[in-house]
């Protein structure tokens, strides 16, 4: 799908289940008029990865996902060899008595290459939506290869020369500022920070993303949610999280939000057990937010 304007964007995003506002629509057209990723930053929760998903539905593209972690290195994330598959090559070999020049050539083939999301990426017929999802988990050290990579588009496997992209992938990095990242990379991205909504777009998206609820319930979840995100908690409630619990409630049949009703369901909503005593404290205020 090919997209013009802005305007376009937020409407297609929309028929992708994802409300997009201008600051957000612009940043996914510039990336793809510039062939530059996007680094996407902000709370958890509010929608980052949603934002490369809701991207490749829109366009029809597929969609490759890096999930990244402490530890993750290029063989995890680039290719490996299938060594089973070599070993099994190599015992075959031997009964039919080949010489080990052509059996290295033969091991060391795309035949026995194993690959992983981003070379995947790169080698894709057609374009793709790639996401490198929470690279701030990530170690320095792959945020270096990974700038590498995102600067050329290419890779160089020893065995097979330098791999370059048939086309250039639809970039978006997300990061939840568990830690700094690197100007170098900062600079190589679009940045757009991504918070959450406000009252008018959080009830959009509830309209939108839990069908069959009522005008009144929705208003009152969104109260309830956004008098919790206040409190001095570990982890507030995020737009997933606001959504499954409409949801529950909407599953339940239930129109007013009393007290028996937040404490029985405020485990979709809140997450982390200090957080939860906190809100339970405050059950009798949150039910008078839901009335007003």
């Amino acid at each position: 799908m090919e997209v013009s304007s802005v305007e376009e964007i937020k409407e297609g995003m929309r028929g992708a289940e994802y409300l997009c506002d201008d600051s957000i629509a612009t940043a996914l057209l510039l990336a793809g008029r510039m062939n530059k990723p996007i680094l996407a930053e902000g709370p958890a929760g509010v929608g980052k990865t949603d934002l490369a998903k809701a991207y490749s539905r829109m366009t029809s593209l597929e969609l490759i996902r890096l999930q990244c972690y402490e530890g993750l290195d290029e063989a995890k994330a680039l290719y490996e060899w299938n060594y089973k598959k070599q070993l099994l090559r190599i015992q075959a070999d031997r009964s039919e008595g080949g010489t080990w020049e052509e059996l290295e050539d033969d091991l060391f083939s795309e035949d026995f290459l194993l690959p992983r999301p981003l070379l995947k990426a790169i080698t894709s017929p057609g374009r793709v939506v790639l996401l490198v999802d929470e690279v701030d988990k990530a170690d320095v050290e792959f945020e270096a290869f990974l700038l590498e990579l995102l600067s050329d588009f290419q890779v160089s496997i020893p065995e097979l020369g330098t791999v370059e992209a048939r086309m250039m992938p639809f970039v978006v990095l997300t990061s939840n500022r568990t830690r700094d990242l690197s100007e170098a990379l900062r600079r190589r991205c679009l940045f757009l920070y991504i918070d959450f909504p406000d009252a008018a777009r959080e009830l959009e998206i509830i309209r939108l993303r839990v069908p069959g609820i009522t005008e009144g319930l929705a208003r009152r979840v969104l109260a309830v949610v956004r008098y919790i995100r206040q409190m001095d908690l570990k982890k507030v409630p995020s737009i997933s999280e606001t959504l499954d619990w409409a949801n529950a409630v909407r599953v339940l049949g239930k129109e007013v939000l009393d007290e028996e009703l937040i404490e029985s369901t405020l485990s979709l909503l809140v997450k982390e057990q200090k957080d939860l005593e906190k809100v339970q404290a405050n059950l009798k205020t949150l039910a008078r937010q839901a009335l007003d």
